[in-house]
């Protein structure tokens, strides 16, 4: 048998030349180790192409690149060695690299009072290039949590002391008779509206001299900042006790989209590891077809 070099097509000149600012691969599935547990997740794995006079780049050669991410516990370190190989492996084609990792953290969740638990899954995308100047790094979060209406709240007890002056206008008043009332559909006679709520952050994470830190358990960190400051996290299991819990802490927590993006802009502007971030908050209304949003940014 006649063994030949195959061609790099690659090498060849191009019809145009000229320089382009991404080339790659989109949608790679592959796992990926967070802490110790392999989650699925698609990459997307790109360079610049700066060589004018190359057809195109090894595109191959970044796909082999990320074999290190299914061995080893994803950390800001590890990323920036895998954009490093992406850019040795071009062999001077290159001179910015970009990766991004999209999947969902899983996190087991303890119910409020009870002892049961369940897994809620936190979708994540990390966002990473290496460029002529230096390494960045972007963390998208999505949170989700319950909102109640603090208007509809309002308009929901005038209902109910109407209805209260209107049974108890000539009957007197004991305590007996006012908690049994209280306990009737009477004494519930209106109720405020409710939403399933997200919480979609984009984090600028800041440069670490700890660049081996855990990514899973800095996104566990983040996301138990932004459950805390917004009080009314999404549940899993729970027993009628918890569900109790939940609807206090939604009555004691009335929110406005405006509210919960104030609360995170706080708390985010506190939080250790982040030099910035833009934030959205969309309050699916049951009230409306349509959503309530609000928006936030800070940058250092």
């Amino acid at each position: 048998m006649i063994v030949s070099t195959m061609p790099d097509v690659a090498k060849q000149a191009p019809n145009s030349q000229g320089t382009l600012t991404r080339v790659g691969m989109e949608g790679i599935a592959m796992p990926v180790l967070l802490g110790t547990q392999r989650v699925a997740a698609k990459l997307d794995a790109t360079v610049s192409l700066d060589a004018k006079e190359a057809r195109g780049i090894h595109m191959s050669r970044l796909y082999l690149g990320l074999a290190p991410l299914e061995q080893t516990p994803l950390s800001l370190g590890l990323v920036q060695s895998v954009l490093e190989r992406f850019l040795a492996s071009q062999e001077g084609l290159s001179q910015h690299a970009y990766l991004s990792i999209a999947g969902e953290l899983p996190l087991e969740r303890a119910a409020l009072i009870s002892p049961l638990s369940g897994w809620k899954y936190y979708p994540f995308t990390l966002r990473c290039q290496l460029t002529p100047d230096g390494f960045q790094s972007a963390l998208d979060l999505e949170v989700g949590y319950s909102s109640t209406c603090p208007c509809s709240a309002a308009l929901a007890r005038q209902l109910i002391q109407q209805a209260f002056e209107e049974d108890f206008e000539d009957i007197p008043l004991s305590k007996s008779a006012v908690l049994a009332w209280l306990g009737s559909e009477e004494g519930i006679l209106a109720t405020p509206h409710s939403q399933r709520s997200v919480a979609h952050l984009t984090l600028r994470l800041a440069t670490t001299d700890d660049a081996a830190i855990s990514l899973e358990k800095l996104m566990e960190n983040m996301i138990d900042r932004v459950e805390r400051a917004l009080g009314t996290a999404l549940q899993t299991a729970v027993k009628r006790i918890d569900e109790q819990a939940f609807a206090l802490a939604n009555g004691q927590n009335l929110m406005f989209c405006e509210d919960a993006a104030r609360r995170l802009d706080t708390t985010l502007r506190q939080a250790p590891g982040v030099s910035g971030f833009r934030l959205k908050v969309v309050h699916a209304e049951s009230l409306h077809a349509h959503d309530a949003v609000a928006y936030s940014e800070w940058w250092e």
